[in-house]
């Protein structure tokens, strides 16, 4: 299964999730093992040698489908996003949008 296809699934499986990477990743991982057939304690093992799926990746996967699907965005996903991009309207002279 694909990283999006991991976190579309988590996403859609816990709400929560969507405002939370750490455990976004926990659950990936967690499912990763577990289908592995390994215990929690091989984690720092399975990780090094790249058998579980990075977090940087399943950041970028989720930020990727939270931009393109307004389902899978958390509530600090619009505060973030009307900020930063209001900052971004301000430092090139635009007036704020909301």
């Amino acid at each position: 299964m694909k990283t999006k296809d991991k976190v579309k699934y988590w996403l859609k499986k816990d709400e929560s999730l969507k405002d939370d990477d750490e455990r976004l990743c926990a659950n990936i991982w967690a499912m990763e093992i577990q289908e592995l057939k390994y215990e929690y304690k091989d984690f720092l093992e399975l990780y090094s040698r790249k058998q579980l799926t990075f977090a940087p990746s399943i950041k970028r996967a989720r930020a990727k489908l939270q931009e393109e699907n307004p389902q899978y965005r958390g509530t600090t996903y619009n505060k973030r996003q009307g900020k930063l991009q209001n900052e971004w309207r301000n430092s090139l002279g635009y007036p704020d949008k909301n």
